[in-house]
């Protein structure tokens, strides 16, 4: 079979998905458009601001434009904060106070945040006396509910913490209702504390987001699925107002807090992102349905299961060796519009324990929202491929990483 039959024949297995991907993709294209009209934006609402920014009108506008879309009471949006990782950092410590202690459901957490929540002598939730302890997940992979429900009955804590995405970790992604499961569970056991999520790679591919389930607050990454392969930089943090509020005097001054924040470029391409995001992310994870349904023939191992709608943009890929990983990687960034030429290297990447090698030919530098992947150079080796801007990008990408796993 040829790498063309290949993937017409999984584009035939996969229609019936690409169909649900369509509805879900026009229904929170309905919901984000009627936010922007909810909030009658403006052309005056693009237009930029310096100093202070008192009365900036885009930046608040902005702000309550991701709260409507995401079913939160209010939403801070802001180019200061320059990745998903410090988005996530703002919050924990704007919301949790030296003593404090968090109970994360969802397993070891992603990389990056390690550092925040046990770094010594770096200024860590650690040197500050917040405690994070971590449950396990179940054999299966999934949030441990019965477990959750003893320790919190058991002991106080003042946040629980979910994160959404896999991370570095060869299992699914946990979907809304799995995230609603869990804040209920939660609730039912008598907490009444901060439900927090961090909410990256998973926004906009499934019809409700952890704020319409239960969670209190959730943060991401602009240059992820909100941005819309547009927003060029920051983060977002939306949910219930009072916990908004204290994020917003930690990411400035407890004097001002939201009231400040000046953003000299303009809001145009933050928008217009957003109004595109509920199309791109279709985009990404259709072609993370044909990267998955390909490798799957060919024998590979990846995650999410075939047999269900992926919950968010990225697909893990276990290989057999080290060489394998690097080729699959080095295929991505072949096929890119930027950089297309450069051979990869494994490196020491800021927040990992590992190098870490990453294929990210892309417009906006390490937008994961655009087609790119990455691995850290550790057993086993899994290759995280996500984003896309078009299907059509995505698809061509799977041409060119098949022939080369075919030659």
């Amino acid at each position: 079979m040829t790498v063309e039959e290949r993937i017409a024949a999984a584009e035939a297995a996969l229609q019936e998905k690409f169909r649900r991907i369509d509805e879900i993709a026009f229904a929170n294209q309905e919901k984000v458009l009627a936010a922007f009209r909810q909030e009658e934006i403006a052309l005056r609402h693009f237009m930029p601001s310096t100093g202070y920014g008192y009365g900036d009108e885009g930046r608040e506008r902005l702000g309550n434009v991701y709260a409507r879309a995401f079913g939160a009471e209010r939403a801070v949006v802001s180019p200061a904060m320059l990745s998903g990782t410090h988005a996530l950092t703002v919050a924990l410590f704007g919301v949790l106070r030296p003593g404090d202690r968090v109970l994360c459901i969802s397993g070891t957490p992603y990389d990056t945040i390690r550092s925040v929540i046990y770094g010594q002598g770096n200024g860590s939730l650690k040197d500050f006396g917040i405690s994070f302890e971590v449950l396990p997940l179940t054999p299966q992979g999934k949030i441990d509910l019965c477990a959750a429900r003893v320790r919190l009955r058991s002991e106080r804590f003042q946040m629980v913490y979910i994160q959404r995405s896999r991370g570095y970790e060869l299992r699914d992604s946990f979907t809304v209702d799995e995230i609603g499961a869990a804040c209920a569970a939660v609730r039912e056991s008598g907490f009444t504390g901060c439900i927090f999520v961090d909410n990256c790679y998973g926004e906009f591919a499934e019809t409700r987001e952890p704020t319409d389930v239960g969670a209190d607050l959730i943060v991401g990454s602009l240059i992820k699925n909100p941005g819309g392969g547009l927003a060029p930089t920051g983060g977002y943090i939306a949910g219930k107002a009072r916990y908004v509020g204290m994020c917003e005097d930690r990411l400035t001054a407890p004097s001002v807090g939201g009231e400040i924040g000046s953003y000299a470029y303009g809001y145009q391409l933050f928008f217009q992102g957003f109004f595109l995001a509920p199309h791109v992310v279709a985009q990404a994870l259709k072609g993370a349905l044909l990267i998955g349904q390909c490798m799957g023939e060919l024998g590979y191992e990846n995650y999410p299961a075939l047999d269900r709608l992926p919950p968010d943009i990225t697909r893990a890929v276990r290989f057999d060796t080290e060489r394998q990983l690097t080729d699959f990687i080095q295929s991505v960034q072949d096929v890119s519009p930027v950089d297309s030429f450069v051979k990869l290297e494994a490196w020491d990447m800021p927040g990992y324990d590992c190098k870490v090698i990453m294929a990210a030919g892309t417009f906006n530098a390490g937008a994961s929202i655009e087609l790119s992947a990455d691995a850290p150079i550790r057993t086993p080796y899994v290759a995280y491929f996500q984003g896309g801007l078009t299907y059509e990008h995505c698809k061509l990408a799977v041409r060119g990483i098949l022939k080369k796993l075919t030659a």
